[in-house]
């Protein structure tokens, strides 16, 4: 039986890291947060205390982290994967981090007989949970071949894009449109909530027309209830951003919009809502526009 390591049970790692246990798989979890390693110790999973220890359990490891650097750190760092690495061992990092990081750790796992793969997924937490996420993928394709299953078990589509880093290049492009779309959205209801017009009922009639999407689908009624509980924060939006631009300055791709939309996010950062879903760029324009789109205006 294949054996995974899981590092990162956060809010999409945690319903992941379930998802494979459901389909059958025997995990070695570990994480920060010792609530969610209970969690999925009750379910089954054996508990590892460092990367080193899962590495040398595991057939394949998977981590869901927030950013490069600790993706660097759980890869490479001392107690890392690679001191634990053994021939034949697959690494996939499904963490949405820069394409440069991604390629960076696999220059140095593969000396080791390592190969790795990038994998950051899109949907958010409903999808995590559903095990419906899209999973975008970097690396050889006889590498992806071998663990598609494994991707299967918490995925609706699982998709190889190109060599190792395509998978978050591919990621960084997914979060420039949902970002601008969500702005796109905010927008266009200040402007009908200011006009006297209902917010929800122009929800109704334009979600069946060219301008509907998936974005719009899963933001609006929560803008509509004025939910901004977390699916997806603004500071790890902002993550994401802070890297597309990144990439983009490398490889001479000017990205003016996604500009602005950074600089809407580190606004509502400064404002306190980092930790609200990035469906709270309302409240950006909202606050230009001194008003809050609300059902009660029109009841």
């Amino acid at each position: 039986m294949t054996k995974i390591g899981f590092i990162g049970l956060g809010i999409m790692g945690k319903p992941m890291s379930k998802n494979l246990i459901k389909a059958g798989y025997q995990l070695i979890v570990s994480d920060f947060n010792k609530n969610a390693v209970s969690e999925l110790q009750q379910l089954g999973a054996e508990v590892a205390e460092t990367p080193k220890d899962i590495a040398e359990k595991s057939d394949i490891v998977i981590t869901m982290l927030p950013n490069s650097p600790n993706v660097k750190q759980v890869a490479l760092g001392e107690n890392g994967l690679i001191e634990g690495a053994h021939e034949g061992l697959v690494y996939i990092d499904m963490s949405s981090i820069a394409p440069a990081a991604s390629q960076e750790v696999y220059k140095v796992l593969i000396e080791k007989g390592v190969d790795m793969l990038d994998a950051p997924v899109s949907g958010g937490e409903p999808k995590a949970i559903d095990g419906t996420i899209s999973v975008m993928v970097g690396g050889k394709k006889e590498v992806f071949d071998r663990v598609k299953p494994v991707l299967e078990a918490m995925a609706g589509s699982v998709v190889l894009v190109g060599e190792i880093g395509a998978g978050n290049v591919t990621k960084l492009a997914n979060q420039v449109i949902v970002a601008l779309n969500i702005a796109a959205v905010s927008e266009a209801f200040v402007l009908s909530q200011k006009a006297g017009v209902n917010p929800e009922a122009v929800f109704e009639a334009i979600r069946g027309g060219l301008a509907g999407s998936t974005v719009l689908e899963a933001k609006a009624p929560m803008m509509l209830d004025r939910n901004f509980n977390p699916g997806f924060r603004i500071n790890l939006h902002i993550k994401d951003l802070t890297n597309a631009m990144e990439a983009g300055h490398e490889v001479g791709a000017p990205l003016p919009l996604t500009a602005a939309v950074l600089e809407m996010m580190y606004g509502l950062k400064v404002d306190g809502h980092e930790f609200d879903d990035h469906s709270s760029l309302l409240k950006y324009y909202e606050k230009l526009a001194n008003t809050e789109v609300s059902r009660k205006y029109f009841e």
